[in-house]
């Protein structure tokens, strides 16, 4: 697997952490909110088949939390300048969790560097009736349960002891979420009034087992953006390009692949 290197960029007045590795046509991976390092392991895939570019959001990792942070559509609007100021065209824009939320709300704003957009077990939608977990109220290793379908894998992940640094990195993570996320939870009201406005081709990732939030939530997007197609992983949790690594690599670049190279 292709090793990533890691390196920081100052995007205006923000220090930025990215890793990155690969070539051909550049993807940018929106991590979700327990941090990059807990997606870490799906980048070297990606960069086997991209340029593929990992940001660390402001505020996460124990950075700093910059004074212009108040919402999601701030890191939306964070990440079209890290678009500009990088010179990237024809990006494929892939997010998880809190970065699918965040993927999403940059492309309602601008999709012109956008080849295409695909969302992870995305945040930032409602759908009445069907009901979730609230992550602000379970434990750190019920959260890690409720994450994977498998529960031998969740077993495997709970018995590594975390460092006291990524305890604190872990918690400060927690703050920045919350932060964005708390209320209303996990969604903008007024997102999915505006996914018309999504105008790439897009690709839905979803566990058919999710608990956090449920298949209904993956349909439902694919139902509410014009262009967009749901790739639904049997056996699988609340993150597939953990879980279902190969199969979530082997969809996106299948996905990529149909559309083609920009002219």
């Amino acid at each position: 697997m292709t090793a990533m290197d890691a390196s920081t960029l100052r995007i205006r007045d923000t220090a930025l952490r990215v890793s990155r590795a690969g070539k051909g046509q550049p993807l940018l991976f929106l991590h979700g909110p327990g941090g990059l390092a807990e997606s870490q392991a799906v980048l070297p895939a990606l960069a086997e088949h991209y340029d593929c570019h990992a940001p660390e959001h402001p505020g996460y990792g124990g950075s700093a939390v910059p004074a212009w942070l108040d919402n999601v559509r701030d890191l939306a609007n964070f990440y079209l300048d890290y678009i500009d100021q990088q010179k990237l065209q024809g990006v494929h824009l892939v997010g998880y969790d809190l970065g699918g939320w965040i993927a999403a709300e940059l492309a309602v704003r601008n999709s012109h560097a956008l080849a295409s957009l695909t969302l992870i077990s995305a945040q930032g939608i409602y759908v009445p009736g069907v009901p979730t977990v609230d992550v602000f109220l379970r434990t750190d290793d019920d959260l890690v349960r409720d994450t994977y379908h498998d529960p031998a894998l969740a077993a495997r992940l709970l018995e590594r002891t975390p460092s006291e640094e990524e305890l604190d990195v872990a918690v400060r993570n927690k703050e920045i979420t919350a932060r964005l996320t708390w209320q209303p939870r996990g969604h903008d009201p007024d997102l999915a009034k505006w996914l018309h406005r999504i105008a790439v081709p897009t690709l839905v990732v979803w566990g058919a087992n999710d608990r956090i939030l449920p298949a209904e939530y993956g349909r439902s997007w694919r139902d509410r953006i014009a262009r967009a197609t749901l790739a639904e992983m049997g056996d699988c949790g609340h993150a597939p390009h953990l879980e279902r690594t190969a199969e979530t690599v082997a969809a996106l670049t299948r996905f990529t692949a149909s559309i083609g190279s920009p002219a």
